[in-house]
């Protein structure tokens, strides 16, 4: 695409719906930082007149949420000046300790097998159980919650119901902490005031456990497969931590979980790239096109030295919020080393040219991660 097109490139969507996929590591930064031609106004895309109400992708750009995800200017930041907040005062230990308890229950259940899935037993089972923790959320429906939010991922058949439960937990989540407040995000939302209606704590709330657990998930799962199919983080693999961050790292330039955002819309005419764009045009924000720029690329590894100037958090207005990226973060460092502590001698029970990706142009991820290892008794963590 490059080689034909440049870094700015022609696509088409479902329904034969047209897009601009940005694939050039300038044009994006260009793109992510210029909100006033850029902007992520869903209500001026140009092809509202032909979009289907069963789109496939509608749900990546409803234009009719008032959450944190789909509001701009002055709305955008009011939810902003909400939600952040209420994740800074996240204790940084506390959230290390219940990802690490968490981690032990989940170990706990296959450690005795001597062999385990390591993508459905326990990379998407880690971040949702820590996050409801954090937001709140009981223990006692934490399973339940877990189970909705990954059919929701998924997009199969329960991918409906599993969006009908998440909304009515967060509803119910936000009716428990209003008569019984806590030391959590849900509770210091709450508390801000801003006369915010039920339905934006609920889609916001959403917003938080969507975002931190699908790429946290995928990001603890491709740095496993990296440090289970490259020889350089060997080491690790024998109870070592040292490169644990530079795997971490590298996943995030070279596999990064999310591969193409939806996205920006031009407010006006315009040219980038080499390309005419209209105003109403979508702009698909190609994360991992820009990673594989030949300009970026062609400085050596980008990753080296712990370089953070990737765009797998984004870039700009609209980029995660910074105490999220440091909960993903913790959550994602202490799974992996927690799981390299409890079994030093893990290795693919598979040939790494088995393994499989999920098949989506927007997320990358695992579907299997089969292990074996030393059977070793449990530790006591949560079940």
């Amino acid at each position: 695409m490059r080689q034909q097109h440049g870094p700015v490139v022609p696509v088409v969507l479902p329904g034969d719906i047209p897009a601009w996929l940005v694939i050039g590591y300038r044009e994006l930064h260009h793109v992510t930082g210029d909100t006033g031609v850029f902007t992520r106004d869903m209500g001026l895309w140009n092809q509202w007149p032909v979009i289907p109400e069963d789109w496939p992708l509608l749900p990546m750009v409803n234009r009719r949420q008032p959450s944190i995800y789909y509001t701009v200017g002055a709305e955008h930041q009011r939810h902003v000046g909400m939600v952040v907040p209420a994740l800074e005062a996240v204790d940084p230990f506390e959230l290390r300790r219940h990802a690490e308890e968490i981690a032990d229950g989940l170990i706990d259940s296959f450690c005795g097998l001597g062999e385990a899935e390591l993508i459905g037993d326990y990379a998407k089972m880690l971040p949702i159980l820590v996050l409801g923790r954090v937001i709140g959320f009981p223990d006692a429906e934490s399973h339940e919650l877990t189970r909705a939010i990954n059919a929701l991922a998924d997009g199969g058949e329960d991918a409906i119901a599993g969006h009908k439960y998440l909304t009515g937990a967060m509803q119910r989540l936000v009716s428990g902490k209003r008569a019984a407040p806590g030391a959590d995000v849900t509770s210091r939302m709450l508390a801000h005031g801003g006369d915010f209606t039920d339905e934006e704590y609920v889609l916001d709330l959403q917003a938080i456990v969507a975002a931190g657990h699908l790429p946290t998930s995928d990001w603890i799962g491709n740095s496993l497969r990296l440090m289970l199919t490259d020889d350089r983080f060997a080491a690790s693999l024998s109870g070592g931590r040292h490169s644990v961050g530079e795997a971490m790292n590298e996943v995030l330039w070279e596999d990064t979980p999310t591969q193409i955002l939806a996205g920006r819309w031009a407010a006006r005419d315009t040219r980038l790239g080499g390309q005419h764009i209209q105003a109403g045009d979508m702009l698909l924000l190609g994360l991992q096109g820009a990673h594989g720029d030949p300009q970026v690329q062609g400085t050596g590894h980008a990753h080296a030295g712990g370089n953070n100037a990737h765009f797998s958090f984004s870039h700009g207005e609209f980029r995660c919020p910074f105490p999220a990226q440091e909960i993903a973060e913790v959550i994602a460092r202490t799974g992996i080393e927690v799981l390299l502590d409890r079994l030093p001698d893990v290795d693919l029970s598979v040939s790494p040219r088995t393994l499989q990706r999920r098949p989506s142009p927007f997320l990358r991820g695992m579907t299997v991660l089969p292990v074996r290892f030393t059977p070793t008794p449990a530790v006591g963590g949560m079940r």
